[in-house]
C-alpha cells in the first residue's frame, strides 16, 4: 500500500502589536522568527500582513477592513492556513475562522505543535501534552468545528453541547492526571540527585538555538548528542559529568530553549524539567553572540526564568558563536561593560571552549577544600586514584610516603585515607 504524503499547508502570516510599543517596532523581527517556527512545524509561508493597532478588536484582533483584506489575500494567495504572532482569545480565532472560510492559529499553537513533534522521552511527551490539554480546554468549541469541518457528511455535521461538556470533563480528569504524573517525576528527580556524588551543578539555559547542546557536546566530546540548526532541536534535558580541569568535574545539565511570547501553559509544565537548572550550583546562560538581536534574546530569557522564580540563581553569562561576530573587539567591549565576568565561547575551534572551561573549573574549586593526604611511597594504585579522585596542586616526596596537596570532597579524602 503506497503512502501519500498529507498536503503542504500554505501559511499566511499576521502580525497585529499595539501601537507605539516594543513589539511594533521589531514587527519584522518577529515575523521573521514566526517564519522559522512556521519552517520548523512544516509549513509553507505564502504571504505576510500587518497592522499595529491602537487598541485590539475584542471580536477579531485586528480593524474590520485588514479582515477584509486578509480575506482577499487568501483568496489571491490559495492560503490554507493563517497564522498570528499574537495570542488569539478562543472568541477572536472562532471569529476569524467564520469570517477566513479556514483555520487560524496563533504562535503559541505553533510552538505547541513542535514541541508536540520533538518530545522524545515520555516526561516530555507528558509535559507538551499537559500543556496542550490547557490550550485546547477554552478553546474546545472552535477545535469541533475545525473536526466537523473535516469529516462533514451526513451524521456528521457537528457535536452538541452535550458532547462538548462530556470532553471538557474528560480534558480537566487528563490535566490533573498529568499534573499528578509530573509531581511524581519531581520527585523522583529530587531523589536521583540527593544520591549523586558532590560536584559542582550547572545548567544550560538560554533562547532557543543559541548554541546550548553544541556547547555540551563540545564539553563532553560527546558526538551523539543531537544538535541541529533549528527551532526547538531538543526539549529532553540530558545532564553529563565534564571534566573542567585535570582531575575536577562538573555535571552539566541541558535544557529546553525559550523564546519570547512562550505559551504560558508550556512554561508551567516544563516546571518539572527545570527541576536540574533550579537545583543547579550555577546557570549557564548561553546568548547567540552573532544574533542581531542578542541583547532582547537574552531579556527575553531572564523574564521567562522570574516567572520559573530562578532569577536569583547564580549566572554566568556565555557568548556562543563567536566564530561568526564581524567586529569581535567591539562585541567583546561591549559585552565586557553589560556583562563583567561573562566569557565569549565557540564550538568551531579547538579551544573554543577554553574560557568556559576555566570560569567552571574556578566555582568548581570553592565547593573543594584543599586536603593533605599522604600515600605510601609503593602504594601506585592508590596514587593514581587519588590523581584521578581529586586536583592535585602540590606533591612532596617525603621519609613518611607521597605527601599531596590535594583540592577535595571531604568524603573522598576520608575514603582514601585523608
Amino acid at each position: 500500500m503506497i503512502e501519500v504524503a498529507p498536503p503542504v499547508e500554505r501559511a499566511i502570516l499576521v502580525g497585529a502589536p499595539r501601537k507605539g510599543s516594543r513589539d511594533a517596532e521589531q514587527l519584522t523581527e518577529h515575523l521573521d522568527e514566526l517564519a522559522r517556527l512556521v519552517d520548523t512545524a512544516g509549513a509553507e509561508i505564502v504571504g505576510r500582513l500587518s497592522q499595529q493597532v491602537a487598541t485590539p478588536n475584542p471580536a477579531t484582533l485586528i480593524g474590520e477592513g485588514k479582515v477584509e483584506e486578509l480575506r482577499a489575500l487568501v483568496a489571491d494567495l490559495g492560503a490554507t492556513l493563517v497564522i498570528f504572532d499574537e495570542e488569539l482569545s478562543p472568541v477572536q480565532g472562532a471569529n476569524l475562522e467564520k469570517e477566513l472560510k479556514l483555520r487560524v492559529m496563533d504562535r503559541a499553537e505553533v510552538i505547541l505543535d513542535i514541541f508536540s513533534t520533538r518530545a522524545r522521552s515520555a516526561e516530555a511527551k507528558l509535559q507538551v501534552e499537559l500543556a496542550q490539554l490547557q490550550y485546547l480546554l477554552p478553546r474546545l468549541a472552535r477545535m469541533w468545528t475545525h473536526l466537523s469541518r473535516i469529516r462533514g457528511g451526513i451524521g456528521l455535521r457537528g457535536p452538541g453541547e452535550t458532547q462538548i461538556e462530556t470532553d471538557r470533563r474528560m480534558i480537566r480528569k487528563k490535566i490533573q492526571h498529568h499534573r499528578e504524573k509530573l509531581k511524581d517525576v519531581e520527585r523522583h528527580r529530587e531523589t536521583v540527585r540527593s544520591g549523586r556524588q558532590a560536584m559542582l551543578s550547572a545548567a544550560l539555559v538560554g533562547y532557543t538555538n543559541a548554541g546550548k547542546s553544541s556547547i555540551l557536546r563540545g564539553l563532553t566530546g560527546e558526538r551523539d548528542i543531537f544538535v541541529e540548526d533549528r527551532l526547538f532541536a531538543t526539549l529532553d534535558t540530558l545532564t553529563r559529568e565534564v571534566e573542567v580541569s585535570a582531575g575536577l568535574k562538573a555535571r552539566i545539565t541541558d535544557t529546553v530553549g525559550f523564546i519570547r511570547k512562550l505559551p504560558h501553559h508550556l512554561v508551567a509544565s516544563f516546571r518539572a524539567t527545570l527541576e536540574e537548572a533550579r537545583g543547579a550550583d550555577l546557570l549557564l546562560h548561553v546568548v547567540d553572540g552573532s544574533h542581531p538581536e542578542w541583547e532582547e534574546q537574552a531579556a527575553v530569557v531572564e523574564q521567562v526564568l522570574a516567572e520559573l522564580e530562578m532569577e536569583d540563581r547564580p549566572v554566568l553569562m556565555v557568548f556562543n558563536k563567536s566564530d561568526r561576530l564581524e567586529h569581535p573587539e567591539v562585541f567583546r567591549a561591549r559585552v565586557g561593560e553589560l556583562h563583567p565576568g561573562a566569557v565569549v565561547v565557540n564550538t568551531v575551534a579547538a579551544d573554543g571552549l577554553a574560557d568556559l572551561k576555566s570560569a567552571l573549573a574556578v566555582r568548581a574549586r570553592t565547593l573543594r577544600p584543599t586536603i593533605r593526604l599522604v600515600v605510601p611511597s609503593g602504594d601506585g594504585k592508590r596514587l593514581a586514584e587519588v590523581y584521578r579522585a581529586g586536583e592535585v596542586v602540590g606533591r612532596e616526596d617525603t621519609e613518611e610516603g607521597v605527601v599531596l596537596t590535594v583540592r577535595m570532597e571531604e568524603w573522598k579524602a576520608k575514603r582514601l585515607g585523608g
